[in-house]
């Protein structure tokens, strides 16, 4: 008989003993409580989220996190096909009846998504990225139930007003959102995962608590972020042809108020504008940007658009089907009016940031 979700749960906990100091964080209208067995857990979570934690104990989403050895539990896992653009094994999913369970194939970590129980358990300290992720992902699907969708870019804010910044795998968003962050106009708003949401004619934009993650080819071309790095590993990666660097898959976290001096903005912003990065790094053009109808570019749309991933659980308790395509009419709908610019020719961030600060820097 295949196990339910509370058998699942019971498996997961371990009975194990949670300590009294939960972690209650406020986003917007969503409070969430996360309890854990691990106090250094608790704390690493306290500092990583500490521009969102809350005194306020009203939950609407409760998480539990479980520091132990990784599981090996006897269910027969079935691997989740990736996007296109990506390669390797990533989550293996076992289906309940009102649930999911979700294993991290690379990590050994495992996760159960259902109404009653939002649990992750294994070795959390050292994966403790993944347990920041499946945070984040309650809160994208309560975004999601109240109809914003999520987008595949980086965000800032400039004059009350947000900027999105999407392009096609390794196109250079996070790199250019960062390098915008080096002027004091702009803050940051997301990096990976942009929520939009049209109210009548209004378009809004958020983001996710979610520092930015960057590898090498990112670091080592910003002198802001030389920093995170040892100076030996500094040279280690200038001495790796530039080709062969961006495509190196080191990833570090940015903490945003250390480096730049000012939080992360986690208010829905007016979308003023939507760039999509199409430049090319051996590309002999220079670089141009030019508004352009998303409907008649259906190819840029692909670059906006991102799946909701295994934990998105609909409001019927039930999940996205493996092969379930994006509804491309609603990305369409909610951005039709913001005005939407193709970036195409040689890759130049020096020249994309003035572009984008003489644009926008006087909204």
């Amino acid at each position: 008989m295949k196990p339910t979700v509370d058998n699942i749960a019971a498996e997961l906990i371990q009975n194990q003993t949670f300590i009294d100091d939960s972690l209650h964080l406020a986003i917007n209208d969503c409070i969430l409580k996360i309890s854990s067995n691990s106090s250094k857990l608790i704390e690493r979570l306290r500092n990583y989220f500490a521009h969102i934690v809350t005194d306020k104990r009203d939950s609407q989403i409760d998480i539990i996190a479980i520091q132990s050895a990784n599981l090996n539990l006897p269910y027969e896992f079935i691997d989740v096909k990736r996007e296109a653009s990506k390669s390797g094994r990533k989550d293996a999913c076992f289906e309940l009846e009102n649930g999911r369970l979700v294993k991290k194939v690379r990590t050994g970590m495992t996760f159960l998504q259902s109404v009653p129980y939002k649990i992750a358990a294994g070795d959390c300290l050292t994966n403790d990225n993944q347990v920041i992720n499946f945070i984040n992902s309650q809160y994208m699907t309560w975004l999601q139930h109240r109809e914003w969708v999520i987008c595949h870019a980086a965000g800032v804010s400039v004059n009350g007003q947000a900027l999105a910044m999407a392009g096609f795998s390794g196109g250079g968003k996070s790199t250019l959102m960062l390098h915008l962050l080096n002027h004091p106009e702009f803050d940051y708003l997301t990096n990976d995962r942009l929520f939009i949401h049209r109210e009548q004619q209004l378009v809004k934009a958020c983001g996710i608590p979610k520092l930015p993650r960057i590898n090498p080819g990112t670091l080592i071309n910003n002198a802001k972020l030389k920093p995170i790095i040892s100076p030996e590993k500094a040279e280690t990666y200038a001495a790796i042809p530039q080709q062969e660097l961006w495509d190196l898959e080191e990833k570090y976290d940015v903490d945003v108020a250390n480096i730049y001096g000012k939080q992360p903005v986690m208010d829905a912003l007016p979308l003023a504008g939507f760039l999509v990065l199409n430049w090319q790094r051996d590309c002999g053009e220079a670089l141009k940007v030019e508004p352009i109808d998303l409907t008649q570019r259906m190819d840029l749309l692909a670059a906006v658009m991102k799946s909701a991933g295994p934990f998105y659980q609909n409001t019927d308790e039930s999940f996205l089907a493996p092969n379930t395509t994006l509804d491309e009419s609603t990305y369409l709908r909610i951005l039709a009016n913001v005005p939407i610019y193709e970036v195409s020719g040689a890759v130049d961030f020096s020249a994309l940031v003035s572009y984008c600060r003489n644009t926008w820097s006087g909204l």
